[in-house]
């Protein structure tokens, strides 16, 4: 019960500590943003000291078996065969190659930046190229491949982005390679980068391929 004041008494003045308590409180909402975006900075940081490329954050998926990802194809796409682009089905155990995934949409302007690199890639024929169309439009996503080229095997819509929850996508583009046993092995976030390419995929495509398949296979096709 609160006590009350008697005529002619001064009331008696608030606790210091009550009066600092909401004060307090404020002063820890106002610096948890600064806390968030001070831990983002100290692992690119980390990246930076340690000569990575910032570009190549950590993934908890690598080392870890791909999603098990079957989308339906992007409609009026040909591939090099003159027949309708298959979509992107990652349940299978593949041809025996390691596959790099892309995520990609036309309205991403990295995603415009790095296909010509994607292009290049995909002369390689060491592995296959896949692409996961992330909440575009279809004739949007036409358009894009017919102005700046198809690099792709494959090409899965993910129109609500509902698979990309399960590779851990954040943003466009990302590309992650999947050994044939469908385990990730390297993830770029971000474009690719010609530097990005020679010291980052390739080292990891060169691992990719001399490793020995696991027994029982993976979920990569």
């Amino acid at each position: 019960m609160s006590e009350k004041t008697l005529p002619g008494e001064t009331p008696a003045p608030a606790s210091p500590d009550a009066e600092r308590t909401p004060a307090r409180r404020r002063n820890w909402l106002v610096l948890l943003p600064v806390v968030f975006f001070g831990g983002l900075a100290a692992v690119f940081l980390t990246q930076l000291v340690a000569g990575g490329d910032p570009s190549e954050v950590p993934s908890v998926l690598i080392g870890k078996t791909a999603p098990q990802t079957k989308l339906p194809p992007l409609s009026g796409v040909d591939g090099p065969d003159g027949k309708p682009m298959p979509g992107l089905d990652l349940t299978g155990f593949g041809d025996g190659r390691p596959v790099l995934v892309n995520v990609f949409a036309s309205w991403c302007a990295p995603c415009r930046e790095e296909q010509p690199l994607l292009m290049q890639l995909a002369q390689d024929k060491r592995f296959r190229l896949v692409g996961l169309n992330y909440k575009d439009k279809p004739e949007n996503a036409r358009k894009f491949l017919a102005t700046l080229g198809n690099p792709y095997d494959a090409i899965g819509v993910d129109e609500k982005g509902q698979a990309t929850i399960d590779w851990g996508v954040y943003g466009v583009p990302e590309t992650f390679l999947v050994s044939p046993d469908g385990e990730i092995l390297y993830k770029q976030t971000g474009p690719f980068t010609p530097d990005a390419i020679e010291h980052g995929l390739m080292p990891a495509l060169a691992k990719a391929l001399k490793r020995e398949p696991k027994a029982g296979g993976g979920p990569v096709s």
